[in-house]
């Protein structure tokens, strides 16, 4: 069971936290050109992750690497997108988001959720404009599919994310063996309840991609199902 007091990564993976880079992109921030960022390290091993190499690996690029691609790159790209496994966990990560911002990007946060003081923080000091957060289960559901006890963290990351002017979006990847119809009906519902409306995404988990578990075939049925209200609209992704 992975914990707060599991969160100190290796010092080579401090030293080296990004374990790659994606220099383009024109998906990952809305409406906006963007590289990204992979952090090495995760918290939770979620039973689909498609990403094990990187949850598992270490990293092989400093932040002194990526700042002197990132000089190379003003005025050609918008946004940086800092993703992984989870990017929050590094210990200079603020201070690394910080650089990125007074440079003259964009920056954009993917996050399981497990750090809202590290978010907090970077919301209080204006240093992020988007942030995604993975809504991933129920907390009947939470602990099977994240291998984590993390659901309270979450939680309140989203709760920081409704009391704040920060733009950001909710998502949940599905894999039909783990979340149904009625699962993603109950956290649409606790959606409404805890008070957020607007976009959520429905991410289809990549079929024959390598995972942390060995998967079978995930079914896209969500598809044909209504499931928006009044206060969410469900977008399919993938």
């Amino acid at each position: 069971m992975n914990t707060d007091n599991e969160l100190i990564l290796q010092k080579e993976s401090a030293v080296r936290p990004i374990y790659s880079l994606t220099p383009f992109t024109l998906l990952d921030y809305p409406h906006k050109s963007a590289c990204i960022l992979w952090f090495a390290g995760c918290n939770m091993r979620c039973l689909y992750c498609y990403n094990p190499e990187i949850v598992f690996g270490k990293g092989i690029i400093s932040f002194e690497n990526a700042i002197q691609f990132l000089k190379n790159r003003r005025n050609l790209l918008d946004a940086v997108v800092f993703s992984g496994g989870e990017c929050l966990l590094h210990k200079r990560s603020v201070a690394f988001i910080e650089d990125v911002k007074n440079m003259g990007f964009l920056v954009k946060i993917d996050t399981n959720g497990s750090q809202p003081k590290i978010l907090k923080e970077l919301i209080d000091k204006k240093f992020v404009d988007y942030i995604a957060l993975d809504f991933k289960a129920m907390p009947e559901n939470f602990e099977k599919i994240t291998q984590s006890d993390l659901f309270i963290p979450f939680e309140k990351s989203l709760l920081l994310l409704l009391e704040s002017k920060v733009s950001f979006e909710v998502r949940t990847t599905v894999h039909s063996d783990l979340l149904k119809k009625n699962d993603i009906q109950q956290m649409i519902s606790y959606l409404e309840n805890i008070g957020y409306s607007g976009n959520y995404y429905i991410q289809h988990f990549r079929n024959e991609a390598p995972t942390i578990e060995k998967l079978g075939h995930s079914f896209r049925d969500l598809e044909n199902e209504n499931l928006s209200t009044e206060k969410i609209k469900v977008h399919f992704r993938g």
